[in-house]
């Protein structure tokens, strides 16, 4: 069985998780788990796709960014999926599909997984030097403190009795930001209570 998983990051990201939906599709995935959250967080989707996997089973992403964000995790989740005898298919690796069931397409993952691991550092230090040069020329404004700026809203959604989980959902915002807003407001015993 083909099983797809599509992740983007937000939830603003609509058209790129139904383009990648369309492709697990096309590539006759009978199953597809999906899911809008930050790599770096927990992925509950991805957790129950790899839990629902079977011996001869294909897990199929469409890009390897999908899937992990560096090589020492891509790795622990290729190696995991090997080990339990399943599969995993890139739809979108350069021009080509890649299928780690042989050697051939372990080895090219790895290497492709390195690369794109290289390229974001770079591009997280080109980002870096463009933030200090704008400071510098005082043109720097930051990023926009949406957390802080929905506090409020966070404090009265849980004072009417929804869970942290439900305030992060509704407001757009992540759980820990609805945390330290409820610290903030004097709430953090009725959290633990929770």
């Amino acid at each position: 069985m083909q099983v797809g998983y599509a992740r983007t990051s937000t939830e603003e990201q609509v058209a790129g998780l139904k383009a990648q939906v369309r492709d697990l599709e096309a590539a006759g995935c009978e199953r597809i788990h999906m899911e809008q959250v930050s790599a770096l967080g927990e992925r509950p989707e991805l957790e129950n796709a790899l839990s629902f996997l079977r011996a001869g089973d294909t897990l199929v992403i469409t890009k390897i960014d999908r899937l992990a964000r560096n090589t020492r995790t891509l790795g622990e989740i290729v190696e995991g999926l090997h080990g339990r005898g399943v599969g995993l298919k890139v739809l979108q690796f350069g021009k080509d599909t890649v299928d780690t069931t042989g050697a051939y397409g372990r080895l090219m993952l790895n290497m492709f997984a390195a690369f794109a691991e290289f390229e974001r550092d770079l591009m997280k230090e080109r980002q870096k030097e463009g933030i200090a040069k704008a400071k510098a020329e005082l043109k720097y404004k930051g990023r926009k403190p949406t957390a802080r700026a929905k506090a409020g809203d966070a404090v009265a959604l849980f004072r009417q009795g929804k869970t942290v989980s439900e305030v992060a959902k509704v407001i757009g915002i992540g759980r820990g930001s609805v945390y330290r807003a409820l610290e903030a407001a004097g709430l953090k015993e009725t959290v633990s209570n929770q």
